[in-house]
């Protein structure tokens, strides 16, 4: 997969949700993860033909494990022609060491969203763009359903009032194998951090759960996305696929054909 489907995805949701406007600072979320480095991947090059210009920054929180080593995701980004900050911070000492949290995982993300959101609000960003896929619209639906017994999603956009800041979701419309097939073609550095809670929560749990029912029942995750469309929950909305959808991927691969001939 080249560059010019990813910008299809980022395009149609971007325009779908009218993510972006003229003179946005937008500040990726950098984990080091697959999900944020495309991400970023489409975000940048999008910045060549979109038509309300805009700017891209990096961030990363980083939690305070030893191992880490960002040299990859700094390289990255040199390459992409993006700003790229580091956030020293110790949510890793504080979560396990300190509090030793038996369930870390909603702790952590509210910490470093936290930081995230202050340090976008600090470097002038008044837009931070998060990874999430379309797997990971219908994995978060489908555990409010389960664990919590109510219908809900994040949003795609979302507004922060406290911050000011502008929280948008443009890989919504990307399914994970398409970013696992991107990744890989193109060797983006992915950083693993060494998570101890890695592996072992309850989203692990929805994603093998849906596996095993996608095998008996083929467009089972399509077919729950669109569901969440049609009912226009926490934002979503349907969108008319067809005929438009194909005008509109033709549009965006050409723009991103001749952005990159320049």
């Amino acid at each position: 997969m080249d560059l010019r489907r990813v910008l299809s995805y980022v395009r149609r949701a971007a325009d779908d949700y009218q993510m972006i406007e003229e003179g946005d600072r937008i500040a990726v979320g950098i984990s080091g993860g697959k999900d944020s480095l495309t991400l970023l991947a489409g975000l940048a090059g999008m910045r060549r033909f979109y038509p309300k210009k805009y700017e891209v920054v990096a961030i990363t929180v980083d939690m305070g494990f030893e191992e880490s080593d960002w040299s990859g995701v700094e390289a990255f980004c040199r390459e992409l022609d993006v700003p790229y900050h580091i956030v020293k911070t110790d949510i890793y000492n504080i979560i396990f060491n300190i509090r030793r949290e038996k369930s870390p995982c909603a702790l952590c993300s509210k910490m470093r969203r936290g930081v995230l959101h202050n340090t976008a609000k600090e470097l002038g960003c008044n837009v931070v763009a998060l990874g999430h896929h379309q797997d990971d619209v219908i994995d978060t639906f489908m555990l409010n359903l389960f664990y919590e017994g109510r219908i809900g999603c994040f949003e795609p956009v979302s507004y922060l009032s406290r911050v000011g800041i502008k929280v948008i979701r443009p890989l919504l419309y990307m399914p994970e194998k398409s970013v696992v097939y991107f990744t890989n073609k193109n060797k983006l550095p992915v950083y693993k951090a060494p998570c101890p809670a890695d592996g072992n929560t309850q989203r692990t749990e929805i994603g093998h759960f849906l596996a095993m029912m996608e095998k008996h029942s083929p467009g089972l995750r399509y077919r729950i996305f669109g569901a969440i469309q049609r009912g226009e929950i926490d934002g979503f909305h349907p969108v008319d696929l067809e005929p438009h959808s194909s005008k509109r991927k033709k549009e965006a691969a050409q723009q991103a054909a001749a952005a990159e001939e320049e």
